[in-house]
């Protein structure tokens, strides 16, 4: 009963956050999504239905030291997930958390990607 009422919870969050976000070629959508074990960063337009690009801690090029799903590798994956948006000529996005609340993991990496060089 408590775990339904969470995922009812978090599915809500998610749709209220994605009834706003709304990625453009001009400014794609950042979807980040955080499972127990890993971080994945996706630049998303959805006027197309295209993902331009993708990073995560699961990649082949990812450094070993930074599996997992905290705050410190949030921080790697977030200047990562810049990088990668800005050598595809992306500069400014639409952050888009998911159900994730904002803060922790998801500011951590939020913030790292700003420092990186995004605006958002």
């Amino acid at each position: 009963m408590r775990t339904d009422h969470k995922l009812r919870l978090a599915r809500l969050r998610r749709w209220r956050v994605r009834k706003t976000v709304v990625g453009s070629e001009a400014r794609p959508r950042m979807s980040v999504k955080f499972t127990g074990e890993h971080i994945y960063v996706q630049f998303i337009n959805d006027q197309s239905g295209v993902t331009i690009a993708a990073v995560g801690t699961r990649d082949k090029v990812a450094p070993k030291e930074t599996r997992g799903a905290n705050a410190a590798n949030a921080v790697v994956t977030g200047k990562r997930a810049a990088e990668a948006a800005i050598a595809k000529g992306i500069s400014a996005v639409v952050f888009d958390r998911g159900s994730a609340r904002y803060h922790g993991k998801v500011k951590a990496l939020a913030d790292a990607a700003r420092e990186a060089g995004l605006k958002f």
